[in-house]
């Protein structure tokens, strides 16, 4: 944008800014830690297997980024149940994907690391969109992995 030589005013502050991006700069810039990140035309989420989304647009409700965890398993090892947090973001008609999976029986330690990446890559994003985030608290109920056991008086 060149400075217009017959205003001395400052430049408005809804003045439209054109920024020219390609996914490989995203892909630079936002998932370096990501496990796999990927290019498409539609978006890779599986809505059936969506646990958690959170989605925000644009101001013209075209564009978005979106933080989203799925949990699936891979076909022919139903015994061993994946944990994805994915961030999206569709810019014009292409979804730039990053994904943070482990295994849904891995340790906490890793599940926060996972989490806090995902987070920290859709916070970043949402300023693409104008947007920007802020910490939430989240309450977690105990998982029972097994039946407790029965307890009988005598």
């Amino acid at each position: 944008m060149y400075q217009n030589e017959e205003s001395t005013a400052d430049p408005d502050w809804d003045t439209p800014l054109d920024i020219r991006l390609t996914p490989a700069a995203l892909i630079h810039a936002l998932f370096a830690t990501a496990n796999n990140v990927h290019t498409g035309w539609t978006s890779c989420v599986d809505e059936t297997l969506v646990i958690s989304d959170l989605l925000t647009l644009d101001d013209r409700g075209t564009l978005h980024c979106r933080l989203v965890e799925q949990e699936f398993a891979e076909e022919g090892e139903e015994d061993r149940v994946w944990h994805d947090w994915g961030v999206e973001l569709r810019l014009g008609q292409i979804y730039v994907i990053g994904h943070w999976q482990i295994l849904a029986s891995a340790p906490p330690l890793d599940w926060e690391w996972c989490a806090r990446e995902a987070e920290r890559v859709f916070d970043k994003a949402c300023v693409l969109l104008g947007k920007r985030t802020r910490r939430g608290l989240v309450v977690e109920e105990p998982v029972a992995l097994e039946q407790p056991p029965r307890q009988q008086r005598h």
